[in-house]
C-alpha cells in the first residue's frame, strides 16, 4: 500500500483529467460539424452527450481500476477478462493510433493555427515540433515535469481567458451562427448527427486516465468519483461554453469545413492582430497536448515492449530513466501518420478506432460480480456501461456506413496487429 505521500488527492487527480481532455479536438472539429448540423441545440446536444459518455465511460473505468488496483488500464481489463490477444491489440493500438495519431493530429492542428501568419506552415513543420518536444521530453523527469506543467498551465489560463473575453464581448460585424429554431428535431436524425458523435467522443478522449491514476489517489472510493465528476463537468462546460464563442463570433459560412475554427471566431471578435494572437496560444496549448501523448504513450509502449519479443528494443531507457526509444518510437509513428493521410481521414480513423476499443474495455464491466464492484454498489450503476455502449453502436455504426474508407484504415491497422500477435507468439515458442 502507498504511504499518503506518495497518493494524490482528488484535486491533482481533477487536473490530470482535466489536462488529459482539453486539446485538438474542442478547436478543430465544429468547423466538420457545421457541414451538415447547423442549429445551436443540436450542436450543444452533441457536446452535452459526449460528456455524459465521457462521464459514464469514466464510471466504468473507475470500478475496473479499483477491482484491478488500479494498474495498466484497457490493456489488463481486455487481457484478463477476454483473451491475451485483445490486451496486444490494445497495446498495439496504443502505439499507433492511441498515441500516435493524436500527436500528429495536434501538430497539424498547430500547423493550421500558425497559418494565419500568412505563411505556409506545413508538415515539416508539423513534424519538427514533434521531435522537438520528444527531445525536450529526453532530457530528464524534472525537465520533462517543469515542460508539460508549465504548458499544461497555459492550455488551462487560456481557456479561462477565452471563455471570459467570449462571453463578454458583443457580437462582431460577421455576423454569427448562432440558431435558436425547432430545426433541430430533424438535425437530431439525420445520420450526420451520429458522424459528428465521433469527433465529439473523440474531444473528450482523456476520461480513460483516470484508470492510470486510479492506484494513486487517496481514499480511492471517495476521491476518485469527485474528481471524475469536477474534471469531466468542468471540461464539458468549458466544450459548451466555447463552441458558443464560436458560433456567437462567426457565421458558418466562415467556419464550415474548417479546421482553425477558433482562429476565424477570435479575428472577427478581437481583430486581426489580436485574432493572430490567439492562434498562438491555441498552438502553444497543443505542445502540452503532444507533451501529455508522448509522455503517457511511451510508458505505456514501454511496458508492452518488456512483455513482447518484437518490440523488447523499446523497453530501453537512457541513463536518465526515461523511455527514450519509446517516445521517439512513437515520435515517428505520428510523423507517417501525417505524410500518408488529410487532417479529417487521421481524425476518424483514430477516433473510429479508440471509440471501439473504449466499448471493449467498458463491456469488461459486466464481468464484475456486485461484491467485487467497490464505489457503486447498486445495480443501478450498469445505466453506466448500457448507455456508453448503445451510443457507441449508434456512433460506429454510421461511421462505418457514412465514411467507410477511413474507417477500413483503422480496422486494418486491427488487422495488421493481429498478424504481429501470431508472428509475436511463434518467437515465443521458438526462443523458450
Amino acid at each position: 500500500m502507498s504511504t499518503a505521500t506518495h497518493q494524490i488527492g482528488w484535486k491533482t487527480a481533477a487536473a490530470i483529467v482535466v489536462s488529459n481532455m482539453i486539446g485538438t479536438g474542442i478547436f478543430t472539429t465544429l468547423g466538420f460539424q457545421l457541414s451538415d448540423i447547423t442549429n445551436t441545440y443540436s450542436i450543444f446536444l452533441l457536446w452535452s452527450i459526449g460528456g455524459i459518455l465521457a462521464l459514464f465511460g469514466a464510471f466504468c473505468y473507475a470500478e475496473l481500476g479499483s477491482y484491478f488496483k488500479g494498474n495498466g488500464g484497457d490493456y489488463i481489463y481486455l487481457k484478463e477478462t477476454y483473451h491475451p490477444v485483445f490486451g496486444y491489440l490494445v497495446s498495439w493500438i496504443s502505439l499507433i493510433i492511441g498515441f500516435s495519431a493524436p500527436v500528429a493530429l495536434a501538430a497539424l492542428a498547430m500547423s493550421k493555427y500558425l497559418s494565419a501568419f500568412h505563411y505556409t506552415f506545413g508538415n515539416g513543420f508539423a513534424i519538427g515540433i514533434i521531435f522537438l518536444v520528444a527531445a525536450t521530453l529526453s532530457f530528464s523527469l524534472k525537465t520533462s515535469s517543469r515542460f508539460h506543467n508549465f504548458f499544461t498551465f497555459i492550455k488551462i489560463a487560456f481557456i479561462i481567458v477565452l471563455v471570459i473575453l467570449g462571453v463578454v464581448l458583443p457580437g462582431s460585424e460577421a455576423g454569427n451562427s448562432l440558431e435558436f429554431t425547432d430545426s433541430w428535431q430533424n438535425e437530431i436524425m439525420l445520420p450526420a448527427f451520429a458522424t459528428s458523435l465521433v469527433f465529439v467522443t473523440y474531444s473528450y478522449t482523456g476520461w480513460n486516465s483516470a484508470s492510470y491514476i486510479a492506484g494513486e489517489i487517496k481514499d480511492v472510493k471517495k476521491n476518485l468519483p469527485k474528481a471524475l465528476i469536477v474534471g469531466t463537468v468542468f471540461v464539458t462546460v468549458s466544450y459548451l461554453l466555447v463552441n458558443f464563442i464560436m458560433l456567437k463570433h462567426a457565421p458558418v459560412s466562415q467556419m464550415a469545413g474548417k479546421e482553425d475554427v477558433m482562429g476565424e471566431a477570435a479575428k472577427n471578435m478581437l481583430g486581426s492582430n489580436f485574432g493572430k494572437i490567439v492562434n498562438i496560444f491555441i498552438a502553444l496549448q497543443l505542445i502540452a497536448t503532444i507533451s501529455g501523448y508522448l509522455w503517457v504513450g511511451s510508458r505505456l509502449t514501454q511496458a508492452f515492449a518488456k512483455e513482447n519479443h518484437l518490440w523488447k528494443s523499446l523497453a530501453v531507457n537512457n541513463k536518465k530513466g526515461i523511455p527514450v526509444r519509446a517516445i521517439f518510437a512513437h515520435a515517428v509513428i505520428a510523423s507517417v501518420i501525417i505524410l500518408t493521410g488529410s487532417f479529417k481521414e487521421i481524425f476518424v480513423y483514430t477516433a473510429f478506432i479508440l471509440q471501439l476499443f473504449a466499448s471493449l474495455a467498458i463491456s469488461t464491466v459486466f464481468f464484475l460480480k456486485k461484491d467485487q464492484r467497490t464505489i457503486f454498489k447498486s445495480n443501478a450503476f450498469y445505466i453506466f456501461p448500457v448507455v456508453f455502449l448503445l451510443f457507441s453502436i449508434y456512433i460506429l455504426y454510421f461511421t462505418l456506413i457514412h465514411n467507410p474508407k477511413e474507417s477500413i484504415i483503422g480496422l486494418g491497422i486491427v488487422a495488421f496487429g493481429l498478424i504481429l500477435y501470431r508472428i509475436d507468439k511463434r518467437f515465443f515458442k521458438n526462443t523458450g
